[in-house]
């Protein structure tokens, strides 16, 4: 027990209940003489000793009615439930009776309900004077105390009179009057209190037979102890004349140094009421009907805040009651005055204006006052301190204001370099709030770097992603400009802000490794764009690596640390496009020559752009080089990625390459896959290669015998060189293969003056043979035709003038001798009747020459089809004409079939028989049809001869 100075307040105005005229008030009992009180459920209760009982509304109306016939000594009103309780006398003599009101209820007289009459009677069954009544709210219990320190426990429905309610003597042991009871707990954990003037003891109502448990060998006069409620945790409270002690049912609590005779105690809401005597005797003269002469001094205790709510001297106290949220004190002279509590503003103005801003905090919240009123007191409190200098506690109350109060007008402050960690501390709880914009980030971290305070730098970016108070851009924008660059990383790295690392790494501290090294575990999309970004910084620093990660990009990327789960089939592949980073390799061609061959072989189809940049960089490098070894080393490759790769979508721009840096088997190697041979022969020409122009009219004259002519040509016009050998295996290949007329051959030739009568006298003179030898056999052909011709016609006269002469003798189909009935052709054919009818399809055609002539029907008529259609026709006219090398020939062919003039066939008029009456045509009308000269001079013969 420590004796404390508790500040005196002023937090109650006095002032005298005067109600007014209107009605029954206060005014028409105060001459009662009023023994106890109670006050509960809105109203105010007064016994008196005429057996009354008094109740006082807010208003001060008053209601009273007789309860007792003689006196009534303890009032007890329930709090939860409006039941009013009294202890009081009927008749003289005998123990007082308990008597219980329901308040909801009205008899006959319309005065309260009572529902139950209890007799008191104490241990010794002598009529004994009560001390002191209490009731439990759960409406089970109650308790009455006797002057000769007997109590008797009640239990049952206290609302009901009933058999089964039972009475129980609680030993005490003691001869001392029962000073005070008071129930303590709920439910099944009840204890009774019990004090004496010398003890304080209790009763635990749940054993079957309470025993008595004693607390503490102090106690406390009438009226000074009493339960309190939540705020004091429902401890028991006795007031002692030295101090207030606190009680649980088992457990001796703390205590107040309350120093002075007390001779009432009243608990209220938080409030301690108590009632000193004062040393200085009253002047008022001694009467018989005053209880308390003594001058009395009434303190209110603020229980909560430790502070004494009011003190005033107050004469001749008789009962003390809190209702309405106001203290009421019976005076000795029945006047009622109401101490009535200020309001909070009140309160809090009288606190500031003595600069007590802390317990005005509390003031604050212990009323429930809100946020705002609470700010505006923080921010009273920290103007007050930084007033005075305080920094440290002044921040601490502003922080108090964070939420509510603009954060500029603490800042500004505190802009001095001697308070910026106390800007710090501000700042810093304006982020854990998640109240910080970027500006204040900037500012705390700004604060950090000039204090040097790593500690807390770390502490506040190393913060867990869940609890981010601030934005990470900002902070290490600040870091890195600071030249906290680690600290910056480690923000950048922690919160994936792959820029920024990479932006730090690359341009502050150049740690291309780690930089390349990070990119590398990023995700495909952030990888590319990066790369994209810094490629060329990467290229010029760490060119091998850089190249390495730019070929997984263009090929399959994967990141460094992927789960296993990425590679399951089906991935899709993560790809970029490698054009995209050819400017990358700007000032190192050796890195750009690796990586675009990893494309190409990566790739069966590269594309344009990489294709002609990898040529163009073997061409450049092949013509750099001294080395003859390497040199051709390179044209090996180069032509072979012209070989492997090139297409016709890629030649034209790799042939204009090529022949930019004049890579000749490039050249012409394009030209022979783009079949352009005669720019081939073009080629070896502009730089007079003279047997390499030999050599392509050979490999490719077959597909392109104008070769030949233009070679012979190029001979011809060289004059000042001799090409006489040249000249002749021309020559020779065109006279092999008929590819130009002599006279042609001799005009080109004539045109060279070097070119003698020698270089081609061979030439003529086998030409000149050749034709006259065909000359003689185009006569021997025409003479044979025309004694074919005579012949036929002699045929025809024959069988048109003269009789024909049966004399085969053998059927042509079984070969026996020919026996009556017998058939005979025109075509000397002869058959056995039953021979022909076997095998003839139809009466009028010979069995053996049907075959013949269907052929040469159907040649017949698939020619007049051919003719018909004219676009096939010269088509294949021009295609034989383009493949023969005798084009003379074809065109002669051509004239043969009739193509170029219409031929007509007559046919005889009336019905020419064949034979046993076969007709020659399909009809007896006059048919005009084109048709092939051979096979129209092979149809009449065959149709002279079977004419009868």
């Amino acid at each position: 027990m420590a004796l404390i100075q508790w500040r005196r307040f002023n937090f109650f105005n006095k002032q005298i209940v005067d109600p007014g005229l209107s009605g029954r008030t206060w005014q028409h009992v105060k001459d009662r003489q009023f023994l106890c009180s109670a006050c509960g459920r809105g109203q105010l209760v007064f016994g008196d000793s005429q057996g009354c009982i008094h109740s006082v509304n807010h208003n001060f109306q008053v209601s009273s009615f007789k309860a007792f016939e003689i006196v009534v000594t303890h009032l007890f009103q329930l709090k939860q439930h409006n039941i009013l309780a009294a202890v009081g006398v009927d008749e003289m003599g005998i123990n007082p009776v308990i008597k219980v009101w329901n308040l909801d209820k009205k008899d006959k007289l319309g005065n309260p309900f009572c529902c139950r009459v209890q007799n008191t009677i104490p241990s010794n069954n002598v009529p004994s004077e009560v001390t002191d009544f209490a009731v439990h709210e759960n409406l089970t219990l109650m308790a009455v105390s006797f002057v000769q320190g007997s109590v008797v426990l009640y239990k049952g429905d206290i609302a009901k009179d009933r058999i089964t309610n039972k009475n129980v003597h609680l030993t005490t042991d003691v001869s001392d009057p029962i000073t005070g009871l008071s129930f303590y707990g709920v439910g099944k954990n009840i204890h009774l209190f019990a004090t004496t003037e010398r003890m304080l003891f209790t009763f635990n109502l749940q054993e079957k037979s309470p025993k008595k448990n004693v607390l503490d060998r102090r106690g406390c006069p009438p009226r000074c102890s009493m339960s309190s409620d939540s705020i004091l945790d429902n401890q028991f409270i006795l007031t002692a004349t030295d101090a207030v002690y606190l009680y649980h049912p088992d457990s001796v609590g703390s205590c107040f140094v309350f120093e002075g005779e007390k001779i009432m105690a009243k608990w209220g809401s938080g409030y301690l009421v108590l009632v000193y005597k004062d040393k200085a005797k009253s002047s008022i003269p001694t009467t018989s009907t005053m209880r308390l002469l003594d001058k009395n001094v009434v303190t209110i205790y603020d229980m909560k805040q430790k502070l004494i709510a009011y003190s005033a001297p107050l004469p001749g106290v008789q009962e003390v009651l809190y209702e309405w949220g106001s203290i009421y004190i019976l005076g000795a002279d029945n006047s009622l005055v109401c101490l009535q509590e200020i309001d909070i503003h009140q309160k809090l103005e009288m606190l500031f204006k003595k600069n007590l801003y802390s317990l005005a905090v509390n003031l604050a919240k212990s009323q429930n006052l809100g946020e705002e009123g609470l700010v505006e007191i923080f921010t009273q409190y920290g103007d007050h301190l930084y007033s005075k200098g305080d920094f440290d506690n002044a921040i601490t109350q502003y922080i108090r204001t964070i939420g509510h109060l603009e954060p500029s007008y603490i800042i500004r402050k505190f802009l001095d370099a001697q308070r910026i960690h106390n800007l710090a501390s501000y700042l810093q709880a304006l982020h854990e709030k998640g109240l910080a914009n970027e500006d204040h980030t900037t500012l705390l971290l700004n604060c950090f770097t000039k204090l040097k305070d790593v500690e807390n730098l770390n502490k506040f970016i190393m913060t867990p992603e869940t609890e981010l108070h601030f934005d990470v851009e900002t902070a290490i924008k600040v870091c890195r400009q600071a030249g906290y660059h680690q600290h910056a990383l480690q923000l950048a790295e922690k919160h994936h802000k792959h820029k920024w690392y990479l932006k730090i790494q690359l341009e502050d501290t150049h740690q291309y490794e780690k930089a390349l090294a990070y990119i590398k575990k990023l995700p495909f999309k952030e990888a590319e764009s990066t790369v994209k970004q810094y490629g060329k910084v990467l290229m010029c620093n760490v060119p091998e690596e850089t190249t390495h990660l730019l070929k997984n990009l263009c090929t399959d990327y994967r990141p460094i640390g992927s789960q296993p789960s990425d590679d399951a089939d089906g991935r899709p592949i993560s790809k970029s496009n490698g054009e995209e980073f050819i400017h990358i390799f700007v000032n190192t061609p050796e890195m750009l020559v690796k990586f675009l061959e990893h494309l190409i072989q990566a790739d069966n189809k590269p594309s344009e752009a990489v294709f002609n940049t990898l040529l163009e960089l073997y061409l450049h490098k092949m013509n750099q080089t001294d080395n003859a070894k390497k040199k051709v080393d390179i044209e090996e490759t180069t032509l072979k990625l012209l070989k492997d790769f090139s297409s016709k979508s890629l030649t034209d721009q790799a042939l204009v390459l090529c022949q930019m840096h004049n890579f000749r088997p490039g050249i012409l190697y394009l030209y022979e896959a783009q079949g352009l041979y005669q720019q081939i022969l073009r080629y070896h020409m502009d730089h007079e290669a003279h047997g390499l122009i030999v050599e392509t009219c050979r490999r490719h004259g077959d597909r392109d015998v104008t070769l030949w002519q233009h070679a012979l040509t190029y001979f011809a016009q060289q004059r000042d060189s001799d090409c006489r050998q040249h000249i002749a295996q021309v020559l020779t290949h065109i006279e092999k293969h008929n590819l130009l007329p002599p006279l042609l051959v001799i005009q080109l030739l004539s045109r060279n003056p070097s070119t003698t009568l020698s270089v081609v006298k061979d030439y003529i003179l086998r030409r000149i043979r050749q034709e006259s030898d065909e000359i003689k056999k185009y006569e021997r052909s025409i003479e044979e035709h025309r004694e074919t011709t005579e012949k036929m016609k002699k045929n025809i006269e024959a069988l048109k003038t003269s009789a024909t002469i049966f004399q085969e003798t053998k059927c042509s189909l079984c070969t026996h001798d020919l026996e009556l009935p017998a058939v005979h052709f025109l075509c000397q054919h002869a058959y056995h009747q039953h021979c022909f009818e076997s095998y003839a399809e139809n009466d009028d055609e010979c069995p053996v020459c049907a075959g013949p002539n269907r052929k040469i029907m159907e040649s017949l008529k698939e020619q007049e089809q051919t003719l018909s259609s004219s676009l096939a026709l010269n088509e294949q006219f021009l295609s034989q004409l383009k493949r023969s090398s005798d084009g003379f020939s074809v065109i002669a062919d051509f004239f043969s079939k009739g193509v170029f003039n219409k031929l007509t066939l007559v046919g005889d008029e009336e019905k020419i028989p064949n034979g046993g009456g076969a007709r020659a045509t399909s009809s007896g009308s006059m048919t005009s049809h084109r048709i092939d000269p051979s096979l129209q001079k092979e149809l009449l013969m065959m149709q002279q001869a079977n004419r009868m």
